[in-house]
């Protein structure tokens, strides 16, 4: 049974007054004709307003996690060569048309990185995946297990929190000449080292290719994914560290929009002289989309500062609330592309979002 934070709680009282208006509006406007249907599947995008799937890939030693991101995203991020990296990053891209962010780190047992080094770069990949991944893929090369190896579940429990093996996976890279059942055999049944492994992540593995552009296994990967996520009730992981980050953040983000009123209300008012009807929401959005983005950023860079590394999250997907309401309207009156960017949209986040929020919803009930 899912359990609304009480975040969520809060937003959902404004939100059911808002689905009642719209619900009165749809008798009187032509416009806003939606079915139930529409405005149940709205409101389960509000609810539930992740577009970007989050992954935090997670590599032992080879370069094993940089070809899994590779494969992923369907192009070369990494580079054959690249073993190992200094620093965490964050790349974006799609998988069988869902957009899907993959955060790397540097492996866990690189021999020339220090345990404070290593400290901080698990900070910055949490940062990265705020306000938390949907799932963590730990990177093996199936015909090289090592012991380290076997123990790497257990080390990124404790690095992570004792509920993240809940939300992880096993991806294998394998180029041999076993397929199919074969394949699943020498993983569960012939090799020991291997099944006791993937025993660790409740037997959740994948096998993939080193040529990433052999990508004939990414659906696959995506169901498992998605099934591992609806058994833990369709939300992404996060735990005290996660919370804490994504808090800090949030409150940075509240004060710089709240300092940005006035300038939303007056952008708000130019671009109602300029533009009506759905082009009108679509500028609205696009405005509404930057200032989040400006914030957002500036407010990361103001707690990383105090947590003393510099990271940037760019995430749009954590504004969830009223913006991605009226992403899953706009979804319905200009296309798919309106309800992504809608999920930019941040509600909850000051004045600055209510008054473009009044603007939008007066533009769609007024058209016409």
């Amino acid at each position: 049974m899912f359990h609304a934070t009480p975040h969520l709680q809060e937003l959902w009282i404004g939100q059911e007054n808002t689905i009642k208006a719209l619900e009165n509006q749809r008798k009187s406007s032509p416009q806003l004709q939606l079915s139930n249907t529409i405005l149940h599947s709205a409101y389960l995008n509000w609810c539930f307003g992740d577009v970007e799937l989050r992954i935090l890939v997670i590599g032992s030693s080879g370069p094993s996690q940089f070809l899994l991101t590779n494969f992923i995203l369907g192009r070369e991020e990494f580079s054959e060569e690249v073993y190992s990296i200094a620093s965490s990053q964050k790349n974006v891209g799609e998988i069988v048309g869902r957009r899907v962010a993959v955060v790397n780190g540097p492996n866990l047992y690189d021999k020339g990185m220090s345990k404070s080094k290593m400290r901080k770069e698990l900070k910055r990949s949490m940062c990265l995946s705020t306000p938390g991944p949907h799932a963590i893929l730990i990177t093996f090369d199936l015909e090289k297990i090592s012991p380290n190896d076997m123990k790497t579940p257990k080390l990124v429990k404790d690095k992570f929190g004792e509920n993240v093996l809940n939300y992880t996976m096993i991806l294998l890279v394998y180029d041999g000449h076993l397929r199919g059942r074969a394949l699943d055999d020498k993983v569960m049944r012939t090799d020991w080292h291997l099944r006791e492994l993937v025993e660790q992540c409740n037997c959740r593995y994948h096998i993939f290719s080193k040529n990433w552009r052999n990508r004939s296994g990414s659906r696959e990967l995506l169901h498992k994914i998605e099934r591992m996520l609806q058994t833990m009730g369709g939300h992404h992981y996060v735990n005290r560290s996660y919370k804490r980050a994504e808090e800090s953040v949030r409150n940075e983000e509240r004060k710089l929009r709240k300092k940005r009123q006035s300038e939303t209300e007056r952008t708000c008012r130019e671009l109602e002289e300029q533009f009506q009807g759905d082009e009108l929401c679509c500028e609205i959005l696009k405005y509404e989309e930057k200032i989040q983005l400006e914030c957002r950023e500036k407010a990361e860079l103001i707690v990383a500062d105090k947590l003393g590394f510099t990271v940037r999250i760019v995430d749009y997907a954590v504004a969830v609330g009223k913006g991605a309401f009226v992403g899953a309207l706009l979804g319905f009156a200009v296309g798919y592309e309106g309800m992504a960017v809608g999920a930019a949209f941040g509600a909850g986040l000051g004045g600055a979002a209510n008054a473009a929020w009044s603007y939008i919803y007066k533009s769609l009930t007024d058209a016409h």
